[in-house]
């Protein structure tokens, strides 16, 4: 029976999005039959082009996407040189890697909280620093240049980049290189960018083009973070699609196609900035730049990267404080009363969406593990790796922008008359789930002792046996953290369920985003709340059960 499940897994992650894709770009040129459109026209990209703003809300994609990746995978690079194998990359690795599993929107509205003229920091230096008595008059949080929005993504990207990176060294001879570079001459930075990190980055070069076509096609955090007149093209693009007039629906088609543009504008360019980031890494080492004194830059990196932990960590922590203050008055920095005032008024609203991310959470995470093991458990059975092509549908809902498809998943969905279904929310949600879980678990399964299965075998135990006796047990850890992570990313899913929802199956995180624009800073903050405990249960369930499982058999326990 495991013959069937990598096609399985194939067929779960490229058919809703080659559907989504063929049910986007039809539409896009005028033929829906259900809306009317019975011909094929360039009506709908006519609309579109006539749209005001247009040209600067796709710079804004654009540039969040291109800028996010470069600043990213910069502070990645320069970290990793500058401070690894030391004490002090340990104790960031630790501080950044659970960044992970805070969802996009809460992050946001940390950040948000933080950053704002009237947010944290700013009470933290008045009025004795700045003199400031009434929040000042800046736009900061959904500024124009959509810088705001870009820093909210950094602070995301940054622990995701670093986990890929962690993930990939194992495979470089990093110490030898590092030896070899430091007898020539060469700096601890410049040694380690020139011998390791070529190879590194060809390994974590998917994750970065994923990075890229997130950041591009990213709605939530644009709504709370982004600019509004005009908002980046995801945002403008699910306005189309609410539209209530029915025919904005061509419109809002063509705005994915024009999204799916952008998004491969910004692949195509980051493309030809690796070249001249080759060159330029060439050209350094054939002219022998050593680049012995370093320290300003590995400063730099380790400051920014502990600045991101403390202003995400800091911005839940003030979101927290939020849901259950009282009067807080600017510039007050604690709230003059606590109070669950928020609480009470806000319980009774949020089973329903609690209810439905919980439930839909738990079903995607659950399918992606069975597929991701069986697969896996395939692979071991005939002895061949997972090859390119198994490696790109993993990667394929990552590199496809959600408006791309999602848009015409929406459409199909409502034409063959499936409607906002929990089970579709589940298959939806299920796309992006099944590729987080299998990269999660695929280097601890392919790592485990297989001598282990060896003496299961010579002591007459079935393949079977050993299978759910030996090997599932020992890598419980591995497999629950996988799951964790599989939850925490259903958890922060935004535009799959703001549109196969349709509004009538609404989560944690939609119900958040959409009170984002009322300004009530305790409702905010416990949905906030509700969006960092979720996937921090999983995690806890992730360390719990194995430490339980294995509290007399320390010695077979498997990281």
């Amino acid at each position: 029976m495991l013959r069937f499940f990598p096609a399985l897994a194939v067929a779960v992650l490229s058919l809703p999005i080659l559907a989504g894709l063929a049910g986007t770009v039809v539409p896009a040129f005028g033929y829906l039959p259900a809306l009317g459109g019975n011909t094929f026209s360039l009506a709908p990209f006519a609309d579109l082009f006539s749209q005001p703003g247009l040209v600067r809300s796709c710079i804004i994609a654009f540039a969040s996407g291109v800028l996010t990746a470069a600043i990213s995978v910069g502070l990645v690079a320069l970290f990793v040189a500058g401070w690894g194998q030391t004490r002090a990359f340990r104790f960031v690795e630790v501080s950044v890697s659970p960044l992970l599993a805070v969802p996009h929107a809460a992050a946001a509205f940390g950040l948000a909280f933080m950053i704002a003229p009237s947010g944290f920091l700013a009470r933290l230096l008045s009025p004795w620093a700045t003199g400031w008595t009434r929040p000042p008059d800046w736009l900061i949080v959904n500024d124009q240049l959509g810088l705001s929005l870009m820093a909210g993504l950094i602070v995301k990207e940054v622990p995701f980049l670093l986990l890929m990176t962690l993930a990939a060294l194992p495979q470089v001879p990093v110490t030898a290189s590092r030896r070899l570079a430091m007898t020539l001459g060469y700096g601890r930075v410049s040694g380690f960018l020139y011998t390791v990190w070529p190879s590194v980055y060809r390994q974590i070069r998917l994750a970065v083009f994923a990075v890229i076509a997130f950041a591009t096609s990213v709605v939530d955090m644009a709504i709370i973070l982004g600019p509004t007149t005009p908002a980046s093209l995801p945002v403008r693009l699910v306005e189309w699609m609410n539209d209530p007039d029915l025919s904005a629906r061509f419109m809002a088609s063509a705005g994915a196609v024009l999204q799916l543009g952008v998004t491969l504008s910004a692949l195509l360019f980051w493309l030809a900035i690796e070249r001249i980031a080759g060159q330029m890494l060439r050209l350094c080492t054939l002219r022998g730049r050593r680049f012995r004194t370093d320290a300003l830059a590995r400063r730099a990196a380790f400051t920014a990267m502990a600045l991101i932990a403390v202003i995400v960590f800091g911005g839940l922590g003030v979101l927290s404080l939020w849901s259950v203050s009282g009067l807080w008055q600017f510039p007050d920095v604690l709230p003059g009363s606590l109070s669950l005032r928020g609480w009470r008024q806000t319980i009774p609203r949020i089973g329903n969406p609690l209810w439905t991310t919980v439930t839909v959470g738990v079903a995607a995470t659950l399918l992606s593990g069975i597929l991701a093991i069986a697969c896996l458990a395939r692979e071991q059975q005939t002895g061949r790796s997972a090859g390119n092509q198994a490696l790109f549908f993993i990667y394929l809902p990552l590199l496809v922008p959600q408006a791309g498809f999602v848009f015409g998943l929406k459409l199909l969905l409502l034409y063959a008359e499936g409607g906002a279904t929990w089970s579709a929310l589940v298959l939806v949600h299920l796309v992006f789930v099944l590729p987080y879980v299998f990269l999660s678990l695929s280097a601890p399964w392919r790592a485990f002792d297989r001598r282990y299965e060896a003496i299961s075998a010579g002591l007459g135990k079935t393949a079977w046996t050993t299978f759910l006796a030996v090997r599932m047990p020992m890598l419980s850890r591995a497999i629950l953290t996988a799951l964790a992570v599989g939850f925490a990313v259903s958890v922060a899913q935004y535009l799959p369920t703001l549109l196969i929802g349709a509004g009538r199956l609404v989560t944690i995180t939609t119900e958040a985003v959409a009170l984002g624009a009322g300004g009530n800073r305790r409702v905010i903050g416990i949905y906030a709340f509700f969006q960092m405990v979720l996937p921090f249960l999983g995690f806890v369930l992730a360390a719990l059960v194995p430490a339980l499982l294995f509290r007399n058999r320390r010695a077979m326990k498997v990281a």
